[in-house]
């Protein structure tokens, strides 16, 4: 998997890259209606409990986390720019406070009035269990293929001391031939992935993947399992 992944092993996405993707709507990646594999696994995520804590590690606008607000969890999520998470109240009409977060400097929180989604505007690696606490859940979508590979290992080790004990973790990937697109999104072999759980393919190719001269564009979902 190592010759796999060569040609992508040294890219890297700056953050002010993320921020003129946002500011020019070069943003494809969001998903307007929502993620089929979340619908198809959210019993997996939530394990038919109530109240959770879920996390949404570079959450962008993702619809998500209002149907998880909606059906009474608690919602946290991370991400660098401050249009995405504005976006995201002003579309749901969820009226909001902005605060600082003093252990980050120059972080935003954004806070629905209602209290039960908080996000962070900042790098997700300034976060940590003292400012966030723990969850009983993630949907990372987006994120860990998002990440700078040179980072990866930082961002799951993060992402390991976010977790609450007896937790899930899902974890949705994407599957093309590296040598023909340099990313974002990242490929992540599946020999890199540990603990795994479930495994679901979902043939998510479209036109734009054609344009990046690609054959085949996979969106591969793990479920993955953290044991008390």
């Amino acid at each position: 998997a190592g010759s796999d992944v060569e040609p992508q092993k040294d890219r890297v996405v700056t953050e002010e890259e993320w921020l003129r993707k946002w500011e020019m709507g070069n943003t494809g990646f969001h998903k307007e209606q929502g993620h089929p594999l979340f619908q198809k696994y959210l019993d997996a995520l939530l394990n038919g409990r109530n109240g959770l804590r879920i996390f949404f590690p570079l959450c962008g606008k993702a619809l998500e986390m209002k149907w998880l607000a909606d059906m009474g969890h608690s919602v946290v999520g991370v991400e660098v720019s401050e249009q995405a998470l504005k976006e995201f109240f002003t579309e749901h009409s969820l009226p909001y406070c902005e605060e600082l977060v003093p252990e980050i400097p120059g972080a935003k929180m954004f806070q629905s009035t209602s209290g039960n989604i908080s996000l962070y505007c900042c790098s997700i690696y300034h976060l940590s269990s003292s400012i966030v606490g723990k969850f009983d859940g993630v949907w990372d979508r987006g994120a860990l293929v998002a990440v700078n590979p040179s980072d990866r290992q930082r961002y799951v080790s993060l992402m390991i001391t976010l977790m609450e004990k007896n937790s899930s973790y899902l974890l949705v990937t994407v599957s093309y031939d590296p040598s023909k697109h340099k990313g974002p999104p990242f490929y992540v072999p599946e020999s890199e992935i540990k603990s795994l759980f479930g495994l679901e393919k979902l043939d998510d190719f479209s036109d734009r993947h054609r344009q990046w001269g690609l054959d085949y564009f996979l969106e591969v979902l793990y479920i993955l399992k953290f044991v008390a």
